[in-house]
């Protein structure tokens, strides 16, 4: 079958939507423990792009698992389908011209580099959401950990499952010595020149 996919050549490129938009478009993926905060600044940046102008779009784990991915579990093997699947959707976004917010803890490096891998180095973001688990408990936002440790859910990441913490992001926010507004504003500092705007 794969055999007879030609791929069309569309007239209208990334580029071309680039510069209608009059930015360059991007994925920024936050990765982090469950309760570390990923949702609330991703959401906090894309108001802010947003006021500025961007053309965004947020994906997260609450909008991605209803639809898309409601077939898949939490096993290492579903995770690592979970986050390729997310990827080839943002790639679709990016080709769309926009910046995309993805909040997923995304617990393994090979799944993160899989995602530079289909996106493109030059067009991924990689935001580390720094949070002990031990702040990710006490927060317990979803009420997920105290659920763990009674032994009703598995392969909780930070708990019985494994966090793989990324070694060299693009972009650290530490949520212990920064709050939102503040790790907003380091983000937003460091990707807003980087969307290059197209005259």
């Amino acid at each position: 079958m794969e055999k007879n996919i030609v791929k069309h050549d569309y007239t209208v490129d990334q580029n071309s939507r680039g510069k209608l938009k009059k930015h360059a478009a991007k994925l920024l993926w936050f990765t982090g423990l469950s309760g570390s905060g990923k949702s609330t600044i991703a959401n906090r940046v894309e108001q802010v792009l947003h006021e500025k102008g961007v053309h965004t779009y947020c994906l997260d784990g609450d909008n991605v698992r209803k639809g898309l991915n409601k077939d898949l579990s939490f096993s290492p093997e579903d995770r690592t389908e979970n986050i390729r699947r997310i990827a080839e959707t943002a790639n679709l976004m990016i080709d769309a011209g926009l910046v995309v917010l993805a909040a997923f803890v995304s617990p393994y490096k090979k799944d993160r580099e899989n995602i530079r891998t289909i996106v493109g180095s030059e067009n991924m973001v990689e935001i580390y959401v720094n949070t002990s688990v031990e702040e990710c408990e006490r927060r317990d936002v979803k009420g997920l950990y105290k659920k763990a440790r009674a032994g009703e859910i598995k392969n909780m990441t930070g708990i019985s499952s494994p966090y793989e913490a990324p070694t060299n992001p693009e972009i650290e926010v530490k949520t212990e010595k920064l709050n939102v507004d503040e790790a907003t504003e380091h983000i937003i500092n460091t990707i807003y020149p980087k969307l290059n705007h197209h005259e």
